[in-house]
């Protein structure tokens, strides 16, 4: 009887197959290719992430940027805005410090010969002649038939409570004629009287005056009925 081994031929097949494929792979030829194609493949996934990456990487660039660009945008619309504030106010601060100085020109003289008038008021008997005033120095003319009258207003003048200060008084007397005296009728002289001219330096500085500076020595004071005769006029130059 013939007894045939299926088992051990389809084995020796197998692994003659086996063979065959070790030797074509073990072959240098084969082993290069497929290093080759492993390089080949590793190359091209590295570049194709590499531009996946760039192109992500630039859309995200392009996006900061065009952030970027609205921000500075709105910044300079902001600039813009506050630059046309500052000008506005700058306008407004100039026209403000205009009235103020307008002002000040305008009620200096005014307040001056107000000052004056409260303190003359006072004084009976006292005529000025001229009131010149250059910056804070002021220099007061006039003449009075007392001299204790001329001391008066000077001290009503230097109790001002810094609102005179400094203060320089020159006196000189001085024969006038008497205008309200009628002429002799045989042509004579017409009579004369004793006058006190004087001179009053000063410095008017209503800003170093405190609260108060209105308010006038008592003991200057004089009855209400009495009026107070000034014949000469009143100028202020400034």
């Amino acid at each position: 009887m013939i007894k045939i081994n299926l088992l051990n031929s389809v084995t020796e097949r197998q692994g003659g197959a086996v063979l065959a494929v070790d030797r074509k792979v073990g072959s240098p030829g084969t082993r290069l290719l497929l290093m080759t194609l492993s390089v080949f493949f590793l190359a091209l996934a590295v570049i194709g992430w590499d531009v996946i990456s760039s192109q992500m990487a630039k859309a995200d660039m392009e996006k900061q940027l065009a952030e970027q660009k609205q921000i500075a945008a709105e910044l300079e619309t902001v600039m813009k805005e506050q630059k046309e504030l500052e000008d506005k106010i700058k306008a407004i601060d100039t026209r403000i410090e205009a009235i103020k100085r307008l002002r000040s020109e305008q009620a200096g003289p005014s307040a001056v010969l107000e000052a004056l008038r409260e303190r003359i008021a006072m004084v009976p008997g006292l005529y000025l002649q001229s009131v010149d005033q250059k910056g804070e120095q002021m220099e007061i003319r006039g003449n009075s038939p007392d001299e204790a009258a001329v001391t008066q207003f000077g001290r009503s003048l230097e109790f001002s409570s810094g609102l005179f200060s400094n203060l320089n008084i020159e006196t000189q007397r001085a024969e006038v004629v008497n205008q309200m005296a009628v002429a002799p009728k045989g042509g004579g002289e017409a009579p004369k009287v004793n006058v006190v001219n004087f001179v009053i330096k000063t410095a008017y500085t209503p800003s170093k005056a405190s609260s108060g500076n209105n308010a006038l020595p008592t003991q200057a004071s004089a009855p209400a009925s009495q009026p107070n005769q000034q014949g000469a006029a009143q100028q202020v130059k400034n």
